[in-house]
């Protein structure tokens, strides 16, 4: 009955291959949750792709799907999710409310001239959940809380809690000029917090280039500040610039280490796990 986390994928807004990105993965970003005998998966980038080979080999398949967005590089996979096509799955959709319905939101990219399969055609049964902000619900042994976050189009933050566990996933979100009071109330005492660290604060702020206010990222910087005052245990540094390589990245994460010790950044198959909370503490195996 342990809450665990799988990293599919964890570049941000467009997939990157080549070597020089091959050791934390060139995917966009995916997310798979276990608490208790509940799957979660969180965004549906192209690393959903894996990830749904991978829950195929295990038998039927029954998810819930929580999107931050509908921005491309969080549904882009989806397409590509092989459960999705083999009847007797279940998805339930999960999001903020948007000015579209999500579902017309997931159609557009599943039909033609787009796709050759329209998403009405699929043969898995899906299920589709609006969430409000602030909202709190049960899926399954998690419970999820979310939180309107600061991103162009809007963007949700989501704490999950199990047994006592909790993770907070809060990637597209811009920093304010000084903590977000909505993120530090929903990521208190959180064990994980994975974090959009998409920019240096010198390409955010335009020392580097041209400036990036306003784009709805964030950095290191302020996701330490965060994690230091919601008092996070491990700060996990997600959504990583599709031209930061490898080496880059590495430099990012001693740069962030620097300010916040328990920062590390994310990679393809990295895992975390956490007992209940009366059980041993956090461990992690990358």
């Amino acid at each position: 009955m342990t809450l665990s986390v799988k990293f599919w994928g964890v570049r941000g807004s467009c997939a990157t291959p080549g070597v020089e990105f091959a050791r934390y993965g060139g995917n966009t970003p995916c997310i798979e949750v276990r608490a208790g005998a509940s799957t979660l998966i969180l965004d549906a980038g192209t690393g959903i792709r894996k990830l749904g080979q991978s829950l195929l080999a295990k038998g039927k398949v029954d998810v819930s799907l929580l999107l931050s967005h509908v921005h491309w590089d969080h549904i882009q996979g989806l397409p590509f999710f092989a459960p999705l096509y083999v009847p007797g799955t279940r998805i339930h959709v999960v999001g903020g409310a948007n000015p579209m319905p999500l579902r017309d939101c997931l159609h557009r990219q599943m039909s033609a001239p787009n796709f050759p399969v329209d998403l009405r055609d699929v043969g898995a049964t899906l299920t589709f959940f609006e969430l409000r902000d602030r909202q709190r619900t049960v899926l399954g042994d998690a419970e999820i809380t979310a939180v309107r976050a600061n991103h162009p189009d809007g963007v949700y933050a989501y704490r999950i809690e199990h047994k006592g566990r909790s993770i907070v996933y809060a990637t597209d979100t811009e920093h304010y000029s000084c903590v977000d009071k909505r993120l530090l109330s929903l990521c208190q005492d959180a064990d994980v917090l994975i974090y959009d660290t998409q920019y240096l604060p010198e390409e955010y702020s335009g020392e580097r280039g041209a400036s990036r206010i306003g784009w709805g990222h964030s950095t290191y910087e302020a996701a330490a500040m965060l994690a230091e005052a919601a008092n996070v245990r491990d700060l996990v540094l997600f959504h990583h610039d599709p031209e930061r390589t490898d080496e880059q990245v590495s430099a990012l994460e001693a740069r962030a280490r620097a300010l916040f010790a328990r920062s590390t950044a994310a990679h393809e198959g990295m895992e975390l796990t956490l007992a209940p909370a009366l059980g041993d503490a956090a461990s992690r195996a990358a």
